[in-house]
């Protein structure tokens, strides 16, 4: 429980009625140096916080524990509904899923939220020509790329289905806006792609556009993410927040890291309703584990975001003033900074941040209110099935199917012709394309094939087709050639829910 703030005639003192415990993973690699050091450094400025160390990363992965955690770790986790963690290593070659990766998907953290700023002692491109950067990056934290679901088809065409769901895009969608609320910003942007994936990136972007109009107070926009990518290296300092997709947001996210000195000055925070995680996000680096120079820095501005999501903001203010009066002064770690001043070790550098507690750096510090009570995941307890979100009304109908098939070294118009002998009264063979380009009807003799193609029937003008029809015609076509897999096509009031092919 955050602090209570007593004021008397010329005193003003602080009692802590009760500590509030969350859980922490020391990590891999420099994972349990660079923890030992922030928490260090709140233990100086007595931040009302106690620590239960649960058991994650590489070395559990090594004992078995496939999810690269013990059970006796999730339990806790979701006990208390935070956890802070250092970096962690997945076993690379031994096919299991990444930590970092399943911890916030199991956990619903549906909004990955990434700081960057300049830092006064961290020398950049843009430092150097006065261009001072203040932005967040909002990214979908579980679907899409996270989805993780691939297959290989055949031999030489691997798809990987791309989820983008309309609950989860306003999940955390929703929450970039009330993130730049409480930050002051008054613009968000819209990172995306879909000029090209424009039912995916599409719902992505509609669902944005609608939420903002409940929010007249933020100037909201969209951009194409490969523009976003070159003004961001150009004109940074034009932006104050943008949210993107999960692939999209990973890149960009680490590009803006590279703009203000790397991924060791990056915060990272991990939001759910219920669970959250906070990390830093740069390697494990074995290479100077155990050597008392890693820079603890990007763990530290974790740490202050997970202050301030606690309702500790005081002490979240005096611990951030303190960082910058350091970087200030010049003081570093050996991997950045200026070189004719002697590095700093790990403690060195959390020492001297210690000795700098109550001190405001001399281009301006930033301000805390007195510790606030929070109701952050005050809910998690009280939990007691998944929750599942359904948007009911709305009128769906059958059109069609594609088929996906592995039909050798059969050329297109091949193909349609051992289509054409599987269809009914109800159904036309409308196109059969390649790779998404339309080979059948029409096409290029110049569009090279691989051995998988996808091939459209759509119901006649006024059938009704059942999904039993449907999959007939799959089970039916592949006494001709081999079946990969079979997607429905789908109206949602009266608007299709696929796409055409290129050429189509």
């Amino acid at each position: 429980m955050p602090s209570k703030l007593y004021i008397c005639a010329k005193f003003t003192f602080r009692f802590y009625t009760m500590k509030t415990k969350i859980a922490v993973a020391r990590g891999d690699g420099i994972g349990p140096e660079i923890m030992q050091a922030v928490l260090r450094i709140f233990e100086a400025n007595s931040v009302p916080l106690e620590y239960e160390y649960v058991e994650m990363g590489k070395s559990y992965f090594d004992a078995g524990h496939s999810t690269g955690m013990t059970d006796a770790a999730k339990a806790t986790i979701e006990s208390l509904g935070l956890l802070f963690k250092g970096p962690m290593e997945t076993p690379k070659g031994k096919g299991v899923k990444s930590i970092n990766v399943t911890a916030r998907k199991v956990w619903n953290t549906y909004a990955n939220q990434r700081d960057f700023r300049t830092l006064n002692g961290v020398e950049t491109v843009f430092s150097k020509a006065g261009i001072p950067i203040n932005l967040t990056i909002i990214r979908e934290n579980i679907e899409d790329t996270y989805g993780g679901i691939e297959h290989l088809l055949t031999y030489d065409v691997a798809v990987g289905r791309r989820i983008i769901t309309r609950p989860g895009s306003a999940q955390v969608i929703r929450y970039a806006f009330e993130m730049a609320r409480r930050k002051g910003y008054t613009k968000l942007a819209c990172g995306h792609k879909a000029n090209i994936m424009k039912l995916t990136d599409g719902l992505f972007l509609e669902t944005f556009q609608e939420i903002a109009k409940e929010y007249p107070d933020i100037e909201t926009s969209d951009i194409i993410v490969d523009d976003l990518c070159m003004k961001l290296v150009t004109h940074p300092e034009k932006f104050q927040a943008i949210v993107l997709t999960n692939l999209q947001g990973d890149i960009v996210s680490d590009l803006c890291a590279g703009l203000v000195g790397g991924l060791g000055f990056a915060p990272s925070a991990n939001i759910g309703d219920n669970i959250s995680i906070f990390e830093a996000v740069h390697g494990t680096a074995p290479d100077i584990a155990g050597k008392g120079i890693a820079n603890p820095t990007a763990l530290l501005l974790s740490g202050i975001l997970m202050l301030r999501y606690m309702g500790f903001t005081e002490n979240a203010a005096i611990i951030e003033n303190a960082l910058l009066y350091t970087l200030e002064r010049g003081i570093h770690t050996g991997d950045f900074g200026n070189k004719s001043i002697p590095a700093a070790t790990t403690n060195g550098f959390a020492e001297a941040i210690i000795a700098n507690l109550g001190k405001v750096p001399a281009d301006g510090g930033v301000t805390g209110k007195a510790n606030l009570e929070t109701k952050a995941n005050e809910n998690h307890h009280r939990l007691t099935k998944n929750k599942l979100t359904v948007t009911k009304g709305i009128k769906e109908e059958m059109v069609g199917v594609d088929v996906f098939v592995e039909a050798g070294d059969l050329q297109p118009a091949e193909l349609a012709e051992l289509a054409k002998k599987r269809l009914t009264d109800n159904f036309d063979l409308v196109m059969i394309s390649n790779r998404g380009t339309q080979v059948w009807p029409t096409g290029s003799i110049f569009t090279e094939l691989v051995n998988e193609y996808r091939v459209r029937f759509e119901k006649k003008a006024g059938k009704t087709v059942t999904q039993k029809e449907l999959l007939h015609i799959a089970a039916d076509f592949s006494l001709d050639a081999k079946v990969c897999s079979v997607e429905f096509l789908m109206k949602f009031d009266g608007k299709i829910g696929y796409t055409l092919a290129q050429g189509q």
